[in-house]
């Protein structure tokens, strides 16, 4: 995909006055398009996969620490869940790595709302 990084074609930020009223405008037109670079699909295809396979991981760890806060696992679940999640995590640099992707490529501009993963 061309866009990236929260810009469009046009320059424009998403949930930009300009990116609004190019929006509007292209719906008006009925030219809007999302464009695609064949040689780039595959990477950003990886890039989305992986985006949300980090989503469900932090979801996951934050979830298992609430657990443990509250007292609700045992140290044998706690020392199987923390094992899980330390190679989980590396699984997921290696897979960056392997299609030359850094943590921030996999984090997404929401526009206004922000990142999808909050920066640690």
């Amino acid at each position: 995909m061309v866009w990236s990084r929260g810009t469009r074609p046009d320059g424009a930020r998403h949930g930009t006055a300009r990116s609004q009223a190019s929006r509007s405008d292209a719906a008006r037109s009925g030219r809007w398009r999302v464009n695609t670079d064949p040689e780039r699909v595959e990477r950003d295809l990886t890039c989305l996969v992986l985006t949300l396979v980090e989503l469900v991981r932090q979801l996951v760890e934050r979830q298992c620490v609430r657990r443990m806060e509250q007292g609700d696992l045992s140290d044998e679940q706690i020392e199987t869940l923390g094992l899980t999640l330390m190679r989980l995590e590396e699984a997921m640099a290696e897979l960056c790595e392997r299609f030359d992707l850094s943590p921030s490529d996999l984090n997404l501009d929401l526009g206004p709302l922000g990142t999808l993963l909050p920066m640690d």
